[in-house]
């Protein structure tokens, strides 16, 4: 079992969705307006969130953006606007998955199954996925600690979230080699779940920016255009 916090305006979404997710034993805590979700994320952070993106007081990207400001909580983001520029910002704000509106519930059961899964939230350990271990990665500056999911550079803590974490992993495992947006997706993603190649794009970006955070000269993830990724030792 697992504690949810689902952030919607629409009544029925928030009935529906609780009843399905409390139906395979989660424990669901609902607000309707994102200011209170917030407030409650901040304060009790649950196992994982999910955000409807358009909501009264606050929408669910600015919700999603000032708790990355403290938090990485797996967040999936719920949107009945099929916009790319909406699911681009998401992902580059930090969520983990996305889905469009109207859903089946067994769709959003296994995005989440999947999550929890990738997080160990579900009771068990984090799932390794492709070539991850649980093993310790130290990679020149980059220490990674799978178990603790934590991650620093040059000794300096870089706050991943999950999706992240995993891709960085992946990466890191194998310095020099080429991981394609099809091998990243593998290592980071159930393979229930599609994502495109702008996802895999967009949390990569979302890295770079996190470790030049600490380090301004950080390029250890290089882009190889056409072909995918790799990690560069220095």
């Amino acid at each position: 079992m697992a504690n949810i916090t689902l952030v919607d305006d629409d009544e029925n979404i928030v009935a529906s969705v609780s009843l399905a997710l409390e139906s395979h034993g989660h424990k669901i805590t609902a607000y309707h307006d994102g200011a209170a979700g917030l407030e409650a994320l901040e304060s009790s952070p649950p196992d994982l969130a999910i955000l409807d993106v358009k909501m009264p007081r606050m929408d669910g990207m600015e919700v999603l953006r000032r708790l990355r400001q403290t938090s990485q909580i797996p967040v999936i983001m719920l949107t009945s606007r099929d916009e790319e520029i909406d699911e681009i910002l998401g992902f580059n704000l930090g969520a983990d998955d996305y889905i469009h509106k109207p859903f089946s519930q067994r769709l959003l059961i296994e995005r989440v199954k999947a999550l929890l899964r990738r997080t160990g939230a579900d009771g068990g350990e984090p799932e390794p996925s492709g070539e991850t271990s649980a093993k310790a990665i130290r990679r020149g500056k980059l220490s990674m600690d799978p178990a603790r999911h934590e991650s620093t550079w040059d000794g300096k803590a870089v706050k991943l979230t999950v999706t992240e974490f995993l891709l960085l992993q992946a990466l890191a495992q194998r310095p020099g080699f080429v991981k394609s947006r099809d091998n990243l997706m593998d290592a980071a993603y159930d393979d229930q779940v599609y994502v495109d190649d702008r996802t895999i794009d967009s949390h990569v970006k979302r890295m770079r920016k996190k470790f030049r955070v600490v380090d301004p000269e950080f390029d250890a993830i290089e882009t190889l255009y056409g072909v995918g990724y790799r990690y560069r030792e220095s």
